[in-house]
């Protein structure tokens, strides 16, 4: 960026020489003392303005960057920002869905548990995964992780090594970035396009999923050949394709599990849920997942702490998940449990039932089978499996709308927190951030 320097003069005022020669000796010789300094202020503002013309670079050349020497990198960091994203969306969809409650004093996260979040507010469409927005950083996610797969896809086996396994976790990650759009959003855009309904962003989820499939198995990876199984499921029960989603669950092993990695390095790479919950106590955990009892034990899927304490909103009551134990727990991205509960859900009561107490039976849960009554209604016991399963994980948001489940406390009561009420929204709505700089819109 060049910037012009602009020199102020002042104006010139005419002097009448005295009529003694004393006095024309004296203007001569301040006229003397003072030329070698003007020329030493005229040399310094030349400096100063050939300093000021330098155009610095402000931004590295991509194309230094975009190299089959950096893929490995490349991949990793658009990992990473899928990753960070999900953390955000877990902690925001929580609130909205009822897992969390928000603690803290900031009035621009309320709204997530108010569930009336605005297309106007930056919180959700704007901040970054560690400040629990979700719009921005799902969509970077996205973005990078299809940037990466264009790359990987026009470099060879040759100049990257583990080319296809790559390829196959970025394809992945773009098409889970792609399911959370989906399932939390009213509609979505890519790539600056049109607006697209859940219904559209779930097939293009699918089609980076089914990619990703081809990758895993060329690369011979049962890890991402099962990665990629889970999202596509997942995908196409959210379009509809309920034979396709019971077809791709039923391949995955129940005791798969690929979790989001994390660290103590960032802020960044950090487990959100733990972050924002056992540390800085800015969400507790909703009344509905405290001291959850089964046959007269608690349940261990839904393990919680009562703080003693209250958060710092000093309006609700410190509760504190143990699902994640440390700043550095893996936070589940696919699992064979949840390939479960899509095939249950698929196949219905009868096949359904046995799958469910199978699950419940497994080691480390060993509860009991379904009772008669929770058999008779076997879409409820459903939905309560899901809720308790795949809690805190980024599922739930997207349950309570396809499955109308009540919303607690209901829409239209009162919220602690700076009055107003309860909202009803099941989705959010597409940020008018997105819509004015939209060509489309």
């Amino acid at each position: 960026m060049t910037r012009s320097h602009n020199s102020v003069r002042g104006t010139s005022r005419a002097e009448t020489p005295a009529a003694t020669g004393q006095a024309t000796q004296s203007f001569s010789r301040r006229a003397l003392l003072v030329i070698p300094f003007l020329f030493t202020a005229l040399a310094g503002c030349d400096t100063v303005d050939r300093l000021l013309t330098v155009n610095s670079p402000s931004r590295l050349d991509e194309s230094n960057y975009l190299v089959p020497a950096n893929a490995l990198l490349i991949s990793n960091s658009a990992v990473a920002d899928y990753e960070c994203a999900l953390g955000g969306y877990i902690v925001a969809s929580g609130l909205a869905a009822g897992e969390l409650y928000d603690g803290t004093q900031t009035a621009a996260r309320w709204s997530y548990d108010r569930r009336d979040v605005d297309p106007t507010q930056a919180q959700y469409a704007s901040a970054g995964c560690v400040a629990i927005g979700v719009y921005t950083p799902i969509n970077v996610a996205r973005h990078t992780n299809d940037q990466a797969v264009r790359l990987l896809e026009e470099w060879t086996d040759a100049q990257v090594p583990n080319r296809q396994r790559l390829l196959a976790r970025n394809a992945a990650m773009a098409g889970y970035s792609l399911v959370l759009l989906a399932e939390g959003f009213c509609e979505s855009t890519i790539n600056v396009g049109p607006a697209l309904t859940p219904q559209q962003v779930f097939d293009s989820a699918e089609v980076r999923f089914s990619k990703a499939l081809s990758a895993a198995q060329a690369a011979n990876d049962t890890e991402l050949v099962n990665l990629a199984r889970v999202g596509r499921a997942r995908a196409r029960l959210g379009s509809g394709d309920a034979a396709g989603a019971a077809e791709d669950a039923a391949a995955v092993p129940q005791d798969f599990v690929y979790n989001a990695t994390h660290d103590l390095n960032a802020a960044s790479r950090n487990n959100r849920i733990f972050a924002q919950n056992n540390q800085a106590f800015a969400v507790t955990v909703a009344p509905a997942y405290r001291n959850i009892i089964v046959a007269g034990v608690p349940d261990p899927r839904v393990r919680t702490v009562n703080g003693d304490r209250l958060t710092p909103d000093q309006a609700n009551e410190l509760w504190s998940q143990q699902k994640y134990t440390s700043l550095t727990s893996g936070t589940p991205i696919a699992t064979g449990i949840e390939a479960r509960l899509i095939l249950a859900e698929v196949r219905g009561a009868g096949e359904g039932v046995a799958i469910l107490n199978a699950l419940r039976a497994r080691a480390g849960v060993e509860l009991p089978a379904l009772s008669a009554a929770e058999q008779a209604d076997f879409t409820g016991a459903l939905i309560e499996a899901r809720r308790r399963e795949l809690w805190l994980q980024g599922n739930r948001w997207f349950d309570m709308q396809r499955f109308s489940v009540p919303q607690v406390p209901a829409p239209g009561a009162q919220y602690p927190k700076g009055g107003g009420e309860y909202g009803s929204q099941r989705c959010w709505p597409l940020p008018d951030v997105e819509r004015l700089a939209n060509p489309n819109f």
